[in-house]
């Protein structure tokens, strides 16, 4: 049996076992729940601020005398924590790369457990899609039984068409407005054990997630994320129907005008051509995510998303912010450059702008959880699915033909034929390898691995180091961090045989707009903030490691659910986050 059916398979027998016993209320209508004298948990709001690292939010709520006299200039998100946990030293997942980064917060685990490594990585059992995606991951033929791997996407490029913030068409309500009816079919990989069928998003996530236990105990559920592939969030299942409400616009898309204040016509008019997309501007990436922040507002009234119906306030809802992301990595021409202006973290004023921003989004969900009555019985939980490298933006060294840093370990392999064909970087027409600042290399034969590392450590030396090597991780090394690599039944078809994390600042990605990057190990691509709030608890910090990975138990065990429902945390033994209150909080 291959390792992924066994996972699943002993995650579903146990999980028959486990008997859910929510005590939240799903009463629907604009008011939601009343009872100010109960003070249990029945909601949680969970935020991802991708990028916020704990440094930033240190700053932000504590003040920098530079920026606005010394005053915190996130005052709602300092406010909750005068009611919260701060962890001051949480972790995201390895890789800090997005799929994986909210995978492992809504899961409780690791891609060890659940599978996923990066949005665009390496499956040595699935088969090409039948179509090619968007962004060139090759169509090919898929046989039932023969197992020829392919790289997979799990971003836009499996969108009917990615060129449109719905994900089809730009005009079409039949498939939503950005949410799973989006995706094609046809662009998925495809599972030769299954006879051929496509693999959805949801079930490439090995194990179940918080949406589908809540759901599973009559919990009414929402999420809203940047492609419609985050519908992976839901977990394995005949469809995403884990979530009651799914609202992911493609960022990716073509900027166009929306009906809100200050965005019709879009303030950057500079960044609306057909090449563009909405990470390309400091101010329409706003826009953007005031898209997913009306959609919050809508749900605590007691609406779905788009305000279309009335819908249950959801007992787990949520969404991730992309502008202090934007902020740090972006270089806008004509514009400016984020980032920041030293290595404590100063941000600049395009990066201070888009901090400001996110915190009044956060300070309308209070307002209106306030005015509904809500906030007492709300969970809020704020985090991030990965950080940004470097802080120290001076210390950025990109890929360029003149250097210092001048070619990538995928590069390096690509020459010597030790690469598929997926993931050469020298096919013309393909997506290219796993590389942002950090490389994920799969080779297209497993035995040529101690082979393919002798070539990149001659270019480790200082003296000669042109792929800015930091180090090299395979065998054990791989294999202390996840399963191994391999085919199954011994081994993991999706684990890289080699994993490169370069020295810090250095990135793969090839882009001239970027002053930092996220997917690698480095302190900045993973350290982050992790606020857990209620109006009820005391102010408290932990400064012991935590990981992200934590917040899934801790939402269930807050929502009067036994965190063990979740597969990851019975393989894992993932634990509750410390210093959360129980039901008292006092």
């Amino acid at each position: 049996m291959r390792l992924s059916n066994r996972i699943f398979l002993f995650a579903s027998t146990l999980a028959l076992v486990l008997a859910p016993a929510l005590h939240v209320s799903a009463d629907p209508g604009p008011k939601g729940d009343r009872d100010r004298d109960d003070r249990r948990i029945k909601h949680v709001l969970l935020i991802s601020i991708d990028g916020m690292h704990s440094l930033d939010f240190i700053n932000c709520a504590e003040g920098l005398t530079s920026i606005n006299g010394g005053a915190s200039y996130c005052p709602n998100l300092a406010e909750l924590r005068e009611h919260g946990v701060n962890y001051l030293d949480a972790s995201t997942s390895k890789p800090s790369d997005s799929f994986p980064g909210l995978t492992a917060i809504v899961s409780g685990g690791t891609p060890r457990t659940f599978g996923a490594f990066y949005d665009v990585a390496y499956d040595r059992s699935l088969a090409p899609p039948a179509k090619t995606t968007g962004n060139g991951v090759a169509a090919g033929n898929c046989t039932p039984g023969v197992f020829p791997g392919t790289t997979t996407e799990y971003e836009e490029g499996i969108d009917k068409n990615q060129q449109f913030l719905n994900g089809v068409d730009g005009i079409s309500t039949a498939a939503g407005d950005g949410n799973a009816s989006s995706i094609d079919p046809a662009r998925l990989p495809r599972d030769p054990g299954k006879g051929c069928q496509p693999v959805y998003p949801w079930n490439f996530v090995r194990t179940n997630t918080i949406f589908g236990v809540v759901h599973a105990a009559g919990g009414y559920t929402a999420w809203s994320d940047k492609h419609p592939a985050y519908s992976s969030v839901s977990g394995p299942g005949t469809g995403p129907n884990n979530l009651d409400d799914f609202y992911s616009p493609e960022i990716n898309s073509v900027p166009v005008a929306v009906n809100l204040p200050g965005c019709n016509p879009l303030p950057d008019q500079n960044a609306v051509a057909s090449s563009n997309a909405w990470t390309d501007s400091f101010a329409n990436i706003k826009c953007y995510d005031t898209l997913k922040v009306n959609g919050i507002l809508n749900q605590i009234d007691g609406f779905n998303h788009n305000r279309s119906h009335c819908a249950p306030v959801p007992t787990v809802f949520g969404m991730n912010f992309q502008a202090v992301s934007v902020g740090q990595k972006l270089i806008e021409k004509a514009v400016g450059s984020g980032g920041y202006l030293d290595a404590m973290g100063t941000p600049s004023a395009l990066l201070l702008g888009e901090i400001e921003y996110v915190d009044s989004a956060i300070g309308k969900f209070v307002a209106e959880l306030k005015k509904n009555d809500l906030f007492d019985s709300t969970l809020i939980i704020i985090t991030a699915k990965h950080g940004q490298s470097p802080v120290d933006s001076p210390r950025y060294t990109g890929i360029t033909a003149s250097g210092p840093v001048t070619t990538s370990p995928a590069t390096i392999l690509d020459a010597a034929g030790l690469l598929p064909l997926s993931e050469s970087p020298s096919n013309p027409t393909g997506i290219g390898a796993t590389e942002d600042d950090i490389s994920l290399l799969w080779l297209a034969d497993s035995t040529q691995t101690a082979n393919a590392v002798g070539m990149l450590e001659k270019q480790s030396p200082a003296s000669n180091n042109i792929a800015g090597i930091g180090q090299i991780f395979f065998g054990p090394a791989v294999r202390q961090m996840f399963n191994a690599p391999g085919l199954p039944p011994d081994a993991d078809p999706r684990t890289p045989d080699i994993i490169v994390q370069p020295n810090v600042g250095v990135t793969y990605s090839g882009s001239t707009k970027k002053q930092a990057e996220h997917g690698g190990f480095a302190h900045d691509d993973m350290s982050v903030m992790l606020l857990v709030s209620n109006p009820h608890f005391k102010p408290g910090r932990v400064t012991s490691p935590v990981g992200t990975a934590q917040v899934a138990p801790t939402i269930l065990k807050a929502l009067g659910l036994d965190p063990r429902n979740l597969d990851a945390v019975r393989i894992e033994g993932t634990e509750v986050l410390p210093g959360v209150p129980d039901d008292d909080r006092n």
